[in-house]
């Protein structure tokens, strides 16, 4: 197992956190020098926050471990690729590099719907890296989705 895939495992036991909880199941960890120094998962429907995704949950954790708002040296791995407000906390962290399991075509902004770390020049660069275990992060997110409509489509029957 590569490092990458030993860390993108980390986020996936994130995402189960969230689907536990029936939030939309996705998950991050950041790292620095090989430790994982934050993690977390999406909380939008638990904390009726539009904001509490996991990539900014993550960067508020390793901030404050670290001190400072520069992420500086610090890896994001996380299951789904970041919407356009989590790819600008990215940036204005100074995350290194960032890790994506799966893409989002949805909503996705780094490279997907629109590619804000390419396609337009900021103050910082964050690398990208995709198709990290892409298919177990492909996976939870299509049988939580499939669970939300099913669980729908018995509620609509046991209404009637």
């Amino acid at each position: 197992m590569t490092e990458q895939e030993k860390f993108m495992k980390e986020a996936l036991k994130e995402a189960k956190k969230a689907y536990k909880k029936e939030e939309v199941p996705v998950g991050a960890v950041i790292v620095k020098d090989g430790k994982i120094i934050a993690r977390s998962y999406n909380l939008k429907e638990t904390k009726n926050s539009s904001v509490c995704h996991a990539e900014i949950l993550a960067i508020n954790k390793a901030c404050k471990k670290l001190g400072s708002w520069r992420l500086t040296g610090c890896d994001m791995y996380v299951t789904l690729e970041p919407c356009p407000m989590c790819t600008g906390a990215l940036i204005n962290s100074r995350i290194r590099k960032l890790y994506i399991g799966t893409m989002d075509e949805k909503t996705g902004a780094c490279g997907s719907k629109i590619n804000l770390l390419k396609d337009v020049k900021f103050n910082h660069d964050v690398e990208i890296e995709e198709g990290v275990l892409q298919l177990e992060c492909e996976k939870i997110l299509k049988d939580f989705f499939k669970f939300l409509r099913e669980r729908n489509k018995n509620e609509k029957k046991g209404s009637n």
